[in-house]
């Protein structure tokens, strides 16, 4: 079922992801869930970005990262550093532009001017799902 959720995530379906992980969090071991949260909050944040809801987002990643930093480097084979930085980065772009450039951030995402976060196994650099 993680490796659903993973899928999901790369593919930009954040909804579907985040109904995964949900569930995924729900039966998970205590010391788990905190890492299943911060990745549904930051595939939910993403949501809120491709819809322009700027403070959805803000709130969703700003949460999402600030529960991931206790499973750095890595995590059940997820390079958590990577995510990590590339999230944070997203949500500081998010904050610089405010309200108003909300559109402005996912259309620098669409024409690849910025990297949109994608969960990674450690020391694969293609996104989990593009193994190809």
């Amino acid at each position: 079922m993680f490796e659903e959720a993973i899928a999901l995530f790369n593919s930009g379906d954040y909804y579907a992801c985040h109904d995964t992980l949900e569930a995924i969090w729900n039966d998970a071991w205590q010391s788990d869930r905190a890492f299943y949260q911060g990745i549904l909050q930051i595939a939910v944040g993403l949501y809120h970005l491709k819809g322009q809801n700027w403070h959805g987002a803000t709130i969703l990643l700003g949460e999402g990262t600030s529960r991931l930093p206790i499973y750095l480097p890595d995590y059940q084979s997820i390079d958590v550093e990577r995510l990590l930085e590339d999230s944070l980065h997203i949500l500081h772009q998010v904050q610089s532009a405010g309200k108003e450039g909300i559109a402005e951030i996912w259309q620098n995402i669409e024409r690849g001017d910025l990297k949109i976060p994608q969960l990674y196994r450690v020391g694969i650099e293609q996104p989990m799902g593009d193994e190809s």
